[in-house]
């Protein structure tokens, strides 16, 4: 569990209420801005030709160590975006983000359906912006 006070604003007043997301999240540390992961081994190839499942699960992966590098986790993110190239692709991604996550105060969130990525094999892409706490280091 990250060591940053995060305020997650689910319902803020006026705003219909969020299923799945946040609608803000808050808090101190250093921020940090996780270029977009895609579904890359750390060979290089590609992991899960076809399948948005085992292609969501490697960005997640990557994604869990790219964080860590700053010193941070899943909990210290505050915004994740995510691109896809079929939107019925959407519910098999989010359950693997619902692996990775802490469900009961999801980061905020964006989806957009885009025409293509830099690879036809590519079927998502996820960035995502975290604040790491003021005293981590490097890695944990």
């Amino acid at each position: 569990m990250s060591d940053t006070a995060l305020t997650h604003i689910s319902h803020p007043e006026g705003v219909v209420p969020s299923d799945g997301y946040t609608h803000l999240v808050t808090g101190p540390g250093r921020l940090a801005a996780v270029a977009g992961q895609m579904p890359f081994a750390p060979d290089g190839s590609l992991v899960g030709a076809g399948d948005p499942e085992a292609q969501a699960r490697q960005v997640f992966t990557n994604m869990r160590g790219v964080l860590a590098a700053a010193g941070a986790g899943f909990d210290d993110v505050i915004k994740l975006t995510y691109y896809v190239v079929d939107a019925a692709h959407i519910p098999a991604v989010l359950a693997v983000r619902d692996e990775f996550i802490d469900t009961t105060r999801p980061p905020a969130s964006t989806v957009v359906q885009v025409a293509a990525l830099y690879r036809p094999d590519l079927l998502l892409e996820v960035d995502a912006l975290a604040l790491v706490p003021p005293a981590a280091g490097p890695a944990r």
